[in-house]
């Protein structure tokens, strides 16, 4: 029996990256799995059974964890998705970077780990690396889903015509640098390019109030800004169709899922030059610009405006790729932990 922990994100009302991977993970391992909450589970492990947990957790928030890891009858496993609270402390959650050092520490006592790229994998065997552990789990890469929503994947035939169109997914925050993005928007717009920037993502409340101030003060000046502050699956779906591409001009990640749902629902992305998104950018249907170079995005997003050829040519890289899917990563988990 595989006890998946949903803690938090089971109960959890916004639509983080973390949410989505614990709920398409429960939803695809199904009856393989039994969904436990920690402060109502009795721990009761037999043998043969597996605690497999893809949430962010500390002793202070689980109280008995490491007791539990160090008496269990069962094995544990964990799904690892970044070291940002370490590697950007000034502009990560207050509590996420309070708990990441310990939290990453108690994975080495795991039985198995995934990272959810090879770039995570790499920061967390080098954070055990650096803190001496000697007896540390085997870590391996598990491909997350593109499969957005459940929806059927699209392989567009005709570049959508009208005024263009770019979406942003992503939590308002510096980290997501909505700012850079502003900043290119105002640029192109100033120019007279005629186009819709769609901005969709909650506001981080320790960081996002000027990102958010900056976007309403702008769309007073240009209209073609709108946010999207709660959209649901059908909304942010409907979003993607009118796209021309989407925009990932992110500082740092873990995977970088809206780039793989953004191929799934065949939307080319112009994304950060960041090796973990090149993980999944280098395979086609994607325009890697270098991380934080206005004027290169600037040139970059003005094609993706203005030249349909380019367009029309990573559309057919998005619908010629194979992409991974929930099920997949479900079935490797169901796979190991038998």
């Amino acid at each position: 029996m595989i006890f998946f922990d949903v803690t938090k994100t089971g109960s959890a009302g916004h639509r983080s990256g973390l949410t989505r991977v614990s709920g398409r993970l429960a939803g695809e391992l199904g009856a393989a799995a039994t969904a436990v909450r920690w402060a109502t589970w009795d721990r009761g492990l037999d043998a043969g059974d597996w605690f497999l947990t893809s949430e962010l957790f500390s002793e202070e928030e689980r109280p008995g964890i490491t007791e539990f890891l160090a008496k269990r009858r069962g094995r544990a496993a964990a799904i690892f998705h970044d070291a940002i609270p370490l590697k950007y402390p000034h502009i990560t959650w207050p509590q996420s970077v309070a708990r990441h050092p310990s939290y990453m520490k108690l994975l080495a006592r795991f039985d198995r780990v995934w990272a959810v790229s090879a770039a995570s994998r790499d920061e967390l065997v080098g954070f055990w690396r650096w803190q001496g552990l000697e007896k540390t789990p085997p870590v391996e890469v598990l491909a997350l889903g593109a499969d957005f929503g459940g929806l059927p994947r699209v392989k567009r035939a005709t570049t959508v015509r009208g005024t263009p169109s770019l979406l942003a997914v992503g939590i308002l925050e510096p980290r997501k640098n909505q700012d850079l993005l502003l900043d290119v928007a105002e640029i192109l717009w100033s120019e007279g390019l005629n186009f819709e920037l769609n901005l969709v993502g909650r506001v981080n409340p320790h960081f996002g109030g000027p990102v958010v101030d900056r976007v309403r003060e702008i769309s007073r000046r240009f209209p073609g800004l709108r946010y999207h502050a709660a959209a649901d699956d059908a909304a942010v779906g409907a979003l993607y169709a009118r796209a021309r591409a989407s925009v990932f001009p992110t500082i740092a990640e873990g995977c970088g899922l809206p780039l793989l749902e953004s191929l799934w629902l065949g939307v080319p992305c112009v994304c950060s030059d960041l090796p973990v998104l090149r993980e999944n950018a280098d395979g086609g249907g994607c325009l890697a610009v270098a991380t934080n170079d206005r004027a290169a995005w600037t040139e970059a997003l003005r094609r993706a405006l203005t030249d349909a050829a380019l367009v029309e040519r990573l559309e057919q890289e998005a619908a010629a790729r194979a992409l991974p899917t929930w099920a997949e990563a479900a079935a490797t988990l169901r796979a190991t932990l038998s």
